[in-house]
């Protein structure tokens, strides 16, 4: 069958990056991809084989279901299994492992799980359940939180007493920063989270390039975003420059989303929250305002604090900070895969593990 003309321009282009990228690339040149999509989209592509080997690409702590620590996961299987509580959750979250079981296996032990597709209907099952507690499980970051902060309004505007968030939620800026502070960690460059910067916008990161001097560019997902934003990131240290630029353009504008912004400040706080494998990053996480303390799950439901440990042998969180390739953790592939999963990283559909197993990435140093 004849190949369309729209695909050979398509290749063309590709073609094109990808010799610049071989003109530039004259020394190493090690670039991380913080968000999950850029993760997927790199593997699914084959990226990491067509650029020249002096191009490094390693994945970061962009996938919001690997980074919840294992003490937040224990915490809200506590709640699911209480009675009269019906947990509301997106469906990357049904089979992440907790220290002994996972949402899986509480509702196949009777628990009430349910598997929702919005915020919008896990408030309807408030609506159809009032002799229920409806509790959403509140994971993500910047790009998924403004519609979690709309349903606590909701919520609060119509009086839906039997609804609440377990927040979790992370922001991305203060990850970055101690990732651009880790020594262990050496990385020249970022490919920033396209849909994260649609909704803060670029001033949020800009201290990467102004005050680390990491050059960084907010990219979008297809194959020839990623290829064209590696590009402008080369093009950067040739001329000597370290600036946040945008290659997502017909979805990021400079300032972000001041809607979606003021929505999330309304409702949320800036507080502590410990990132699987990386620690404590003080103002990482966003909790519930007090105004909106009705619907906060964990003063509802004043809910204990575990203190778990990480799995034995589990690497996830080397894996987030870009320290090793999924394929060097000891259990990849062998005790973890897809099917039986031992961290996070091999469960979400944006987990690095997850990703490298599926599309047969391997480590190219």
């Amino acid at each position: 069958m004849p190949m369309k003309k729209e695909s050979k321009n398509l290749l063309a282009k590709a073609g094109e990056y990808l010799e610049e990228i071989k003109a530039l690339a004259q020394s190493p040149f090690t670039i991380m991809e913080v968000c999950g999509t850029h993760t997927v989209a790199i593997a699914k592509n084959a990226l990491r084989d067509l650029l020249p080997k002096a191009v490094r690409l390693i994945s970061g702590p962009g996938c919001p279901v690997c980074v919840t620590d294992s003490s937040d996961i224990d915490r809200y299987l506590y709640l699911a299994a209480q009675p009269k509580v019906i947990t509301a959750t997106f469906g990357d979250m049904i089979r992440v492992p907790g220290t002994k079981k996972n949402l899986q296996v509480l509702r196949a032990e009777g628990a009430d799980v349910r598997v929702v597709y919005s915020t919008q209907d896990a408030l309807e099952l408030a609506r159809k359940n009032l002799d229920k507690e409806i509790v959403f499980l509140g994971i993500g970051f910047e790009t998924t939180t403004p519609t979690v902060a709309v349903s606590l309004e909701t919520a609060k505007l119509e009086g839906i007493e039997n609804y609440s968030v377990l927040a979790m939620h992370k922001v991305v800026p203060p990850v970055l920063r101690r990732l651009a502070e880790d020594d262990e960690l050496v990385v020249d460059a970022f490919l920033d989270p396209g849909h994260v910067c649609a909704i803060i916008g670029i001033e949020p990161i800009k201290f990467m390039a102004e005050d680390y001097g990491k050059p960084s560019v907010v990219t979008g997902f297809e194959a020839l975003d990623i290829l064209e934003a590696i590009v402008m990131l080369l093009r950067q240290r040739v001329e000597g420059r370290s600036e946040i630029e945008i290659q997502y353009k017909r979805v990021v504008k400079v300032e972000g989303n001041p809607h979606a912004k003021m929505f999330i400040e309304r409702v949320f706080e800036p507080v502590n929250a410990s990132w699987r494998g990386i620690g404590l990053i003080p103002q990482s996480g966003l909790g519930i305002r007090e105004e909106y303390s009705p619907w906060d799950a964990a003063k509802k439901f004043s809910l204990p604090v575990f203190d778990s440990q990480e799995i034995p042998g589990c690497r996830c969180g080397d894996v987030l900070k870009g320290l090793i390739y999924p394929t060097q953790c000891p259990l990849y592939g062998r005790r973890c895969t897809p099917m039986k999963p031992v961290g996070p990283c091999m469960v979400s559909t944006e987990g690095s593990c997850a990703t490298y197993y599926q599309y047969g990435q391997r480590s190219v140093d």
